[in-house]
Protein backbone atom coordinates (compact mmCIF):
# COMPACT_ATOMS: atom_id res chain seq x y z
CA UNK A 1 0.00 0.00 0.00
CA UNK A 2 1.33 3.37 -0.96
CA UNK A 3 1.15 6.59 -1.29
CA UNK A 4 2.55 9.42 -3.34
CA UNK A 5 2.83 12.25 -1.04
CA UNK A 6 5.57 11.07 1.13
CA UNK A 7 6.35 13.23 3.95
CA UNK A 8 9.52 12.90 6.19
CA UNK A 9 9.13 11.82 9.27
CA UNK A 10 13.10 12.57 10.66
CA UNK A 11 14.06 16.23 10.31
CA UNK A 12 13.82 18.88 12.74
CA UNK A 13 10.62 21.12 12.43
CA UNK A 14 9.82 24.16 13.65
CA UNK A 15 6.41 24.19 16.18
CA UNK A 16 4.06 25.43 13.08
CA UNK A 17 5.85 23.06 10.84
CA UNK A 18 4.73 20.12 13.15
CA UNK A 19 1.41 21.14 13.50
CA UNK A 20 1.01 21.89 9.87
CA UNK A 21 2.61 18.54 9.34
CA UNK A 22 0.25 16.78 11.33
CA UNK A 23 -2.54 18.25 9.55
CA UNK A 24 -0.81 16.91 6.10
CA UNK A 25 0.28 13.73 7.05
CA UNK A 26 -3.69 12.96 8.20
CA UNK A 27 -4.98 14.73 5.39
CA UNK A 28 -2.93 12.63 2.69
CA UNK A 29 -2.77 9.46 4.44
CA UNK A 30 -6.64 9.32 5.02
CA UNK A 31 -7.72 6.76 3.56
CA UNK A 32 -5.10 3.93 3.69
CA UNK A 33 -4.64 5.20 7.39
CA UNK A 34 -8.28 4.80 8.70
CA UNK A 35 -8.70 1.41 6.83
CA UNK A 36 -5.76 -0.16 8.42
CA UNK A 37 -6.98 1.89 12.00
CA UNK A 38 -10.61 0.63 11.75
CA UNK A 39 -9.50 -3.27 10.94
CA UNK A 40 -7.08 -2.95 14.00
CA UNK A 41 -9.34 -0.95 16.29
CA UNK A 42 -12.55 -1.33 15.13
CA UNK A 43 -13.85 -4.63 16.82
CA UNK A 44 -12.47 -3.35 19.79
CA UNK A 45 -14.50 -0.19 19.72
CA UNK A 46 -17.60 -1.99 18.73
CA UNK A 47 -17.24 -4.14 22.19
CA UNK A 48 -16.11 -1.00 24.14
CA UNK A 49 -19.46 1.12 22.63
CA UNK A 50 -21.41 -1.86 23.42
CA UNK A 51 -20.32 -1.86 26.88
CA UNK A 52 -20.88 1.88 27.12
CA UNK A 53 -24.52 1.30 25.88
CA UNK A 54 -25.46 -0.98 28.24
CA UNK A 55 -23.70 0.61 31.11
CA UNK A 56 -25.41 3.76 30.46
CA UNK A 57 -29.14 1.64 29.60
CA UNK A 58 -28.29 -0.21 33.25
CA UNK A 59 -27.59 3.25 35.31
CA UNK A 60 -30.85 4.61 34.51
CA UNK A 61 -32.35 1.08 35.27
CA UNK A 62 -31.35 1.33 38.55
CA UNK A 63 -31.53 5.03 39.07
CA UNK A 64 -35.82 4.89 38.12
CA UNK A 65 -36.21 1.50 39.59
CA UNK A 66 -37.60 0.07 36.28
CA UNK A 67 -38.03 -4.03 36.56
CA UNK A 68 -36.35 -3.92 39.87
CA UNK A 69 -37.44 -5.63 42.58
CA UNK A 70 -36.14 -5.19 46.16
CA UNK A 71 -35.11 -8.71 45.84
CA UNK A 72 -33.57 -8.29 42.54
CA UNK A 73 -31.45 -5.02 43.81
CA UNK A 74 -28.51 -6.32 44.60
CA UNK A 75 -27.68 -8.88 41.49
CA UNK A 76 -28.81 -5.91 39.30
CA UNK A 77 -26.14 -3.85 41.59
CA UNK A 78 -23.59 -6.64 40.18
CA UNK A 79 -24.53 -6.47 37.04
CA UNK A 80 -23.57 -3.10 36.51
CA UNK A 81 -20.91 -3.55 38.40
CA UNK A 82 -19.75 -6.12 35.51
CA UNK A 83 -20.89 -4.09 32.64
CA UNK A 84 -18.86 -1.31 33.95
CA UNK A 85 -15.62 -3.31 34.83
CA UNK A 86 -16.37 -4.36 30.77
CA UNK A 87 -16.66 -0.73 29.79
CA UNK A 88 -13.23 0.01 31.74
CA UNK A 89 -11.36 -2.71 30.46
CA UNK A 90 -12.27 -2.61 26.49
CA UNK A 91 -11.63 1.33 27.07
CA UNK A 92 -8.14 0.89 28.15
CA UNK A 93 -7.62 -2.11 25.49
CA UNK A 94 -8.72 0.68 22.76
CA UNK A 95 -6.65 3.48 24.00
CA UNK A 96 -3.89 1.02 23.99
CA UNK A 97 -4.32 -0.90 20.72
CA UNK A 98 -5.29 2.90 19.09
CA UNK A 99 -2.14 4.23 20.28
CA UNK A 100 0.19 1.44 18.92
CA UNK A 101 -1.33 1.07 15.65
CA UNK A 102 -0.96 4.73 15.26
CA UNK A 103 2.94 4.52 15.97
CA UNK A 104 3.19 1.45 14.17
CA UNK A 105 1.35 2.61 11.04
CA UNK A 106 4.05 5.58 11.25
CA UNK A 107 6.67 3.23 11.68
CA UNK A 108 5.69 1.38 8.58
CA UNK A 109 5.48 4.20 6.45
CA UNK A 110 9.01 5.69 7.79
CA UNK A 111 10.94 2.09 6.90
CA UNK A 112 8.93 1.93 3.59
CA UNK A 113 9.41 5.36 2.49
CA UNK A 114 5.61 6.07 2.37
CA UNK A 115 4.66 2.50 2.00
CA UNK A 116 3.16 -0.01 4.70
CA UNK A 117 2.88 -3.43 5.15
CA UNK A 118 -0.58 -4.15 6.59
CA UNK A 119 0.53 -7.52 8.41
CA UNK A 120 3.32 -6.08 9.92
CA UNK A 121 1.52 -3.09 11.53
CA UNK A 122 -1.27 -5.63 12.83
CA UNK A 123 1.29 -8.56 14.18
CA UNK A 124 3.39 -5.67 15.86
CA UNK A 125 0.47 -4.11 17.60
CA UNK A 126 -0.74 -7.35 19.01
CA UNK A 127 2.83 -8.39 20.29
CA UNK A 128 3.38 -4.80 21.96
CA UNK A 129 -0.10 -5.00 23.40
CA UNK A 130 1.32 -5.39 27.07
CA UNK A 131 3.90 -3.06 26.59
CA UNK A 132 1.65 0.22 26.22
CA UNK A 133 -0.92 -1.39 28.87
CA UNK A 134 2.08 -1.37 31.05
CA UNK A 135 3.38 2.09 29.94
CA UNK A 136 -0.62 3.86 30.07
CA UNK A 137 -0.53 2.56 34.05
CA UNK A 138 2.93 3.65 34.44
CA UNK A 139 2.44 7.06 32.89
CA UNK A 140 -0.65 7.21 35.03
CA UNK A 141 0.59 6.68 37.89
CA UNK A 142 3.08 9.17 37.53
CA UNK A 143 0.86 11.94 36.36
CA UNK A 144 -1.49 11.71 39.06
CA UNK A 145 1.60 11.89 41.66
CA UNK A 146 1.94 15.18 40.19
CA UNK A 147 -0.84 16.33 40.13
CA UNK A 148 -1.63 15.76 43.57
CA UNK A 149 1.65 17.79 44.36
CA UNK A 150 0.29 21.06 43.28
CA UNK A 151 0.01 20.03 39.94
CA UNK A 152 3.00 22.03 38.77
CA UNK A 153 4.78 18.60 38.76
CA UNK A 154 2.36 16.34 37.02
CA UNK A 155 2.46 19.18 34.18
CA UNK A 156 6.46 18.98 33.96
CA UNK A 157 5.79 14.86 33.69
CA UNK A 158 3.33 15.10 30.95
CA UNK A 159 5.36 16.70 28.69
CA UNK A 160 8.34 13.68 28.35
CA UNK A 161 5.50 11.15 29.23
CA UNK A 162 3.99 11.57 26.34
CA UNK A 163 6.84 10.96 24.04
CA UNK A 164 7.63 7.09 26.06
CA UNK A 165 5.26 5.75 23.86
CA UNK A 166 6.83 7.04 20.55
CA UNK A 167 10.57 6.06 22.23
CA UNK A 168 9.03 2.52 22.44
CA UNK A 169 7.95 1.99 19.51
CA UNK A 170 10.89 3.82 17.15
CA UNK A 171 13.70 2.85 19.54
CA UNK A 172 12.34 -0.42 20.18
CA UNK A 173 12.36 0.36 23.75
CA UNK A 174 10.91 -1.84 26.50
CA UNK A 175 8.86 0.25 28.83
CA UNK A 176 11.36 0.97 31.77
CA UNK A 177 13.73 2.13 29.14
CA UNK A 178 11.59 4.30 27.00
CA UNK A 179 10.37 5.78 30.43
CA UNK A 180 13.82 6.94 31.15
CA UNK A 181 14.53 8.12 27.67
CA UNK A 182 11.72 10.30 27.34
CA UNK A 183 13.50 12.64 29.56
CA UNK A 184 16.36 12.59 28.46
CA UNK A 185 15.12 13.26 24.92
CA UNK A 186 13.09 16.04 26.10
CA UNK A 187 15.81 18.04 28.00
CA UNK A 188 16.75 20.87 26.62
CA UNK A 189 13.81 21.05 24.66
CA UNK A 190 10.99 21.13 27.65
CA UNK A 191 9.38 24.67 26.82
CA UNK A 192 9.55 24.10 22.49
CA UNK A 193 7.83 20.58 23.50
CA UNK A 194 4.99 21.67 25.81
CA UNK A 195 3.99 24.28 24.11
CA UNK A 196 3.48 22.11 20.86
CA UNK A 197 1.62 19.82 22.75
CA UNK A 198 -0.70 22.35 24.63
CA UNK A 199 -1.17 23.52 21.32
CA UNK A 200 -2.53 20.35 20.05
CA UNK A 201 -4.39 19.68 23.43
CA UNK A 202 -6.49 22.15 22.92
CA UNK A 203 -7.15 21.67 19.07
CA UNK A 204 -8.22 17.90 20.34
CA UNK A 205 -10.42 19.63 23.12
CA UNK A 206 -12.24 22.10 20.98
CA UNK A 207 -12.78 19.79 18.28
CA UNK A 208 -13.80 17.18 20.83
CA UNK A 209 -16.34 19.57 22.63
CA UNK A 210 -18.05 20.30 19.64
CA UNK A 211 -19.60 16.64 19.43
CA UNK A 212 -20.44 16.31 22.91
CA UNK A 213 -22.46 19.81 22.11
CA UNK A 214 -25.13 18.09 20.30
CA UNK A 215 -25.81 15.62 23.25
CA UNK A 216 -25.75 18.26 25.90
CA UNK A 217 -28.23 20.11 24.11
CA UNK A 218 -30.54 17.13 23.58
CA UNK A 219 -30.32 15.76 27.77
CA UNK A 220 -30.65 19.95 28.57
CA UNK A 221 -33.79 20.08 26.41
CA UNK A 222 -35.39 16.78 27.78
CA UNK A 223 -34.95 17.63 30.84
CA UNK A 224 -36.43 21.12 30.62
CA UNK A 225 -33.78 23.15 31.58
CA UNK A 226 -33.81 25.22 28.53
CA UNK A 227 -37.36 25.84 29.10
CA UNK A 228 -36.26 26.68 32.81
CA UNK A 229 -39.17 23.44 33.81
CA UNK A 230 -36.85 21.09 35.68
CA UNK A 231 -38.18 17.71 34.86
CA UNK A 232 -36.66 15.20 37.89
CA UNK A 233 -38.48 12.10 35.94
CA UNK A 234 -36.95 12.99 32.83
CA UNK A 235 -33.81 13.69 34.30
CA UNK A 236 -33.75 10.12 35.90
CA UNK A 237 -35.16 8.51 32.17
CA UNK A 238 -32.25 10.12 30.57
CA UNK A 239 -29.84 7.36 30.49
CA UNK A 240 -32.19 5.03 28.69
CA UNK A 241 -32.98 7.49 26.35
CA UNK A 242 -31.59 5.95 23.07
CA UNK A 243 -30.89 9.21 21.64
CA UNK A 244 -28.97 9.90 24.18
CA UNK A 245 -26.64 6.65 24.46
CA UNK A 246 -26.36 7.73 20.71
CA UNK A 247 -24.88 10.80 21.04
CA UNK A 248 -22.64 9.06 23.78
CA UNK A 249 -21.44 7.14 21.75
CA UNK A 250 -21.05 9.89 18.82
CA UNK A 251 -19.29 11.68 21.13
CA UNK A 252 -16.57 8.92 22.65
CA UNK A 253 -16.11 7.72 18.97
CA UNK A 254 -15.01 11.30 18.27
CA UNK A 255 -13.05 11.55 21.20
CA UNK A 256 -11.02 8.35 20.10
CA UNK A 257 -10.77 9.10 16.33
CA UNK A 258 -9.48 13.03 17.30
CA UNK A 259 -6.89 11.31 19.72
CA UNK A 260 -4.98 10.46 16.61
CA UNK A 261 -4.18 14.04 16.04
CA UNK A 262 -2.60 14.32 18.86
CA UNK A 263 -0.47 10.77 18.39
CA UNK A 264 0.74 11.84 14.63
CA UNK A 265 2.11 15.28 16.47
CA UNK A 266 3.77 13.32 19.07
CA UNK A 267 5.18 11.23 16.68
CA UNK A 268 6.81 14.59 14.69
CA UNK A 269 7.80 16.01 17.61
CA UNK A 270 10.00 12.48 18.74
CA UNK A 271 11.51 12.50 15.29
CA UNK A 272 12.70 16.50 15.83
CA UNK A 273 14.35 16.26 19.25
CA UNK A 274 16.04 13.14 18.08
CA UNK A 275 17.15 14.83 15.14
CA UNK A 276 18.24 17.74 17.53
CA UNK A 277 19.73 14.93 19.56
CA UNK A 278 21.44 11.85 17.08
CA UNK A 279 20.91 13.46 14.13
CA UNK A 280 19.65 10.51 12.53
CA UNK A 281 17.48 11.39 9.53
CA UNK A 282 20.85 13.88 8.33
CA UNK A 283 22.67 10.43 8.56
CA UNK A 284 20.46 8.36 6.62
CA UNK A 285 20.12 10.57 4.09
CA UNK A 286 23.60 11.46 3.63
CA UNK A 287 24.58 7.23 2.84
CA UNK A 288 21.71 7.29 0.47
CA UNK A 289 23.25 10.12 -1.44
CA UNK A 290 23.59 8.85 -5.00
CA UNK A 291 21.69 5.76 -4.13
CA UNK A 292 18.80 4.57 -6.94
CA UNK A 293 15.79 3.31 -6.33
CA UNK A 294 17.41 0.10 -7.41
CA UNK A 295 19.79 0.10 -4.80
Amino acid sequence: MTNDTYIEFKKKRELGDIIQDTFIFIRSQFKPFFGVFLKIVGPFLGVMLIALALYLWYVGNLLTGGNISPETLGMAGLTQLLIGILYLVSLLTVYAISQSTVLHYIKSYTEGKGSIDFETIRSNVYASFWSFIGMIFLVSICLFVGIMLCCIPGIYLWVPLSLAFSIMVFDQMGVSEAFSESFKLVKDHWFMTFATLLIMFIIWYVASLAFSIPGTIYSYAKMGILSGELDAESMMNAFQDPIYIFFNMLATIAQFMLNIITLVAGALIYFNLNEHKNFTGTYERIQNLGKTPEN
